[in-house]
């Protein structure tokens, strides 16, 4: 007999608690050899004053566990309440975000039929490193942090859940022609690990337009890797195009732990009522049993639940005239996959499960080896608003400390001094570019010395950036205009 597996169960708020017992019933009838740990997350402990929405009695038992089966939360309105989600991808390491798109045409309406996509998501960083400041009465800025080793890890990550379920491409979307370098990051390490895989083809599309391609030609794609933020949102575009937010399951996958979840909210609207459609965590279960080497249960599973759906024992969610035969509540839903375990579909493809090895297989690259740094400038960021930017432009020429030099200032990123164009609108937030004499190399004694000398002067330095040569090639970005 297979052993019994501990998990870490969150009923959350709204329809949590009525898709979770769906999902519980029909996973345990199914076979399912779980132990299961019960932890209290969401509203009512954000409200208890616990800003993270988990206590620590419930973070000792996913360390115990290391599987977590998470119902949708709602997190209270205003401010101060961090997303527990975010909090725990990135508190447990759960780099890699799987969600699959499929379409189950002609049950559940698309113009997609034979769409059937993985977006794999980069889950730690990126904008959502959460680091934001207000530097100005006019501006605000969010930073948005790519790192090596995090892209190495959720890129290897796709090309090994590409081989191991037996697909046939591996697509990169970014957006380096406008951010080159964190972007171009990204799109450098996609290029490096994918010649370490021959068997699997590889693309790489500019964001914006592989998310037109995406809704327009899904079949054209198969298994596509993006950074946080893209990530976000074009799984949600995905998931919508195959049939319904509501039918889409996700994984959380990190060394350590792994999350399965819905990727749709706690609907509070409807908590209560027995009409919250529970697939979308049930599919997520099923990811979850597959990770947890139960691949027997996932597939039993899977099938009745395909078999339910073809038969058109729809909850009010996807519920159409001509494709759906009864509508059912949440726990009649459930009944009705309970009823067919055993069984398959007959026009929708079977599901078939097997042994997926361990893919948290993140190795630190033989590609890259660490490069010299040479500081040879600062940006300097000043809060100012008096005058134009050939007042600003003059002022700074006499604030001297040498050998850092002005050079440039943008406003939004773009020149506006030296010869900057009187159209160009410009707030209270500007960057002053001084760079050391000739390209020589400064210290951050001198960076220091500037920074007085700007105090000294009247200005208000709110942020610096050091500007960085690494083997020689800039760190820092170009100059628009």
């Amino acid at each position: 007999m297979t052993p019994r597996t501990p998990i870490t169960v969150a009923y959350g708020d709204g329809i949590g608690p009525e898709i979770m017992d769906a999902v519980l019933r029909i996973i345990q009838t199914a076979g399912a050899q779980i132990e299961i740990e019960t932890i209290e997350i969401g509203e009512k402990v954000y409200l208890r004053g616990v800003e993270t929405g988990m206590e620590p009695k419930a973070w000792d038992s996913l360390r115990r566990t290391q599987v977590f089966l998470k119902a949708p939360i709602t997190t209270p309105q205003g401010g101060g309440y961090k997303s527990l989600n975010v909090t725990t991808r990135k508190a447990l390491g759960l780099y890699a975000n799987v969600r699959p798109s499929v379409s189950y045409h002609p049950f559940i309406y698309t113009q997609h039929p034979s769409m059937n996509v993985v977006i794999i998501r980069e889950n730690e960083e990126d904008l959502y490193a959460g680091i934001e400041h207000r530097q100005t009465e006019q501006v605000y800025q969010c930073l948005k942090l790519i790192s090596r080793p995090g892209s190495e890890k959720v890129i290897r990550y796709a090309f090994e859940y590409a081989r191991a379920h037996n697909r046939k491409k591996v697509t990169c979307f970014v957006k380096d022609n406008i951010m080159k370098l964190t972007d171009g990051l990204f799109h450098k390490v996609f290029n490096e690990i994918a010649a370490e895989y021959p068997d699997l083809e590889n693309e790489t599309w500019i964001v914006d337009i592989g998310a037109a391609k995406l809704a327009d030609t899904p079949e054209n794609f198969d298994v596509i890797v993006m950074p946080n933020l893209y990530g976000d949102v074009l799984s949600d575009v995905a998931a919508q195009i195959a049939g319904s937010v509501g039918l889409a399951g996700s994984a959380n996958i990190g060394d350590q732990c792994a999350m399965f979840e819905a990727i749709h909210g706690s609907a509070p609207r409807l908590a209560g009522q027995n009409k919250a459609n529970p697939s979308g965590l049930l599919l997520g279960a099923i990811m979850m049993l597959v990770h947890i080497g139960q691949p027997e249960v996932a597939t039993r599973v899977h099938n009745a639940w395909l078999k339910a759906i073809e038969e058109g024992i729809h909850t009010d969610d996807i519920f159409t005239e001509g494709n759906s035969r009864q509508k059912v509540g949440t726990a009649e839903f459930a009944d009705a996959v309970i009823n067919r375990l055993g069984e398959v579909p007959i026009m929708l493809k079977t599901v078939s499960y097997g042994k997926v090895p361990s893919l948290s297989l993140w190795r630190k690259s033989e590609h890259h080896q660490k490069a010299v740094k040479q500081l040879v400038g600062v940006d300097v960021f000043l809060d100012w608003e008096p005058g134009s930017p050939n007042e600003l432009g003059n002022a700074l020429m006499q604030v001297l400390a040498d050998p850092l030099q002005l050079r440039v200032i943008t406003n939004r990123g773009i020149k506006v001094w030296p010869d900057g164009l009187p159209e160009t609108f410009c707030t209270d937030h500007w960057r002053c570019r001084f760079m050391g004499r000739d390209g020589e190399t400064v210290r951050s004694s001198h960076v220091v010395e500037l920074l007085k000398r700007v105090a000294e002067a009247g200005f208000d330095p709110i942020k610096t950036e050091n500007l960085y040569l690494f083997d020689g090639v800039p760190g820092f970005s170009a100059v628009h205009g």
